[in-house]
């Protein structure tokens, strides 16, 4: 199990036979007992924490092999009902930023847990049409995320806060739609106000710190990129590429006086067909210093191109860059 989280950037350290990793969520120890593994799992919060519990019990049961092991934990339990931190939230409003962009404001009880400023993203859960009651996952006694049956179970996609008003219980998320709607693009076109789906976050990283910044996406990373630049300091220095359709699809963005923006127009081309962002990527006069961080998500080709030039090329160590698909084009 080690040797196979180590495959992911996961490393355990050996502290006397006890066996210590910084996971995504917090961080684990793992020792082998005379007649049991003992695992030990610290989060800054339930939510976490139950995340953590879930991947461990996940791999530890995927390689007990045919032996189904018995995973008893202590400490915090779960209460049988739905993750800590999940919320059911209901639509409120829905207006047309662009003719591609509508924002979706939804209401929902307890939503402090999703202010965050290092955590960008949010996972929605689209129940199916016609459930008279969306149902959700939830935590097993043994740790493990436990869902319902195929035909009653939700559909999950990751999307970006755009705003959120504690005091008006208030959530606003940016939706990209287009006619090969997806679960999410099909959501926000046809709900109707009162239209329930579940959120459970916040995750995803934004960006480090840096002199200098690159942020490059399309229009699926737009509302991460207008996030990420209304919390840039007055001081901050970079370069902004952002491809999109037309002119129609460019929106309003906060950034400092530092910060260049330059969209970049697909015009009649559809979307994952062009070499646009790489190009503008690739021509970037960097700064004559080390002290920078490059942030880009968009199609999965263009994304490894991308990635691919930031370490290769530039030799951006890993702390020094993020690089995320967040959709792939459909080949015929």
């Amino acid at each position: 199990m080690i040797d196979h989280l180590a495959e992911h950037d996961i490393a355990f350290q050996d502290q006397g036979g006890l066996m210590v990793a910084k996971l995504p969520f917090g961080t684990s120890s793992l020792a082998v007992e005379a007649e049991a593994l003992k695992i030990r799992v610290e989060a800054n919060d339930k939510g976490n924490l139950e995340m953590l519990r879930s991947v461990v019990a996940f791999h530890v049961i995927e390689f007990a092999g045919d032996e189904l092991p018995t995973i008893v934990w202590s400490g915090h339990e779960s209460n049988g009902g739905t993750l800590a931190n999940f919320r059911e939230v209901r639509l409120k409003a829905a207006i047309d930023l662009t003719p591609h962009m509508r924002r979706l404001t939804f209401t929902g009880d307890d939503i402090a847990r999703f202010v965050n400023d290092d955590d960008l993203h949010v996972r929605l859960y689209f129940p199916p049409e016609g459930l008279a009651k969306p149902e959700w996952p939830w935590p097993a006694p043994d740790g493990r995320i436990l869902w319902p049956e195929p035909e009653r179970r939700p559909v999950t996609r990751y999307y970006t806060i755009r705003r959120i008003d504690l005091q008006a219980c208030e959530i606003d998320i940016d939706f990209v739609v287009h006619d090969h709607a997806g679960p999410g693009s099909a959501f926000a076109l046809n709900a109707q106000t009162g239209a329930i789906c579940g959120m459970a976050g916040p995750l995803g990283r934004g960006i480090r710190p840096a002199r200098w910044l690159l942020l490059a996406g399309d229009e699926t990373a737009l509302p991460a990129i207008a996030r990420i630049l209304e919390m840039l300091p007055a001081t901050a220095t970079g370069e902004v590429f952002i491809e999109v359709a037309d002119r129609l699809e460019q929106v309003p963005l906060i950034a400092p006086a530092g910060v260049s923006i330059q969209w970049l127009h697909r015009d009649e081309r559809a979307a994952g067909t062009t070499q646009l962002l790489v190009d503008a990527v690739k021509a970037v006069r960097w700064p004559d210093h080390r002290e920078v961080f490059a942030w880009v998500a968009c199609e999965a080709q263009a994304l490894k191109a991308l990635r691919n030039h930031l370490r290769d090329e530039r030799k951006l160590a890993r702390e020094q860059h993020l690089a995320v698909a967040y959709w792939s084009l459909r080949q015929p």
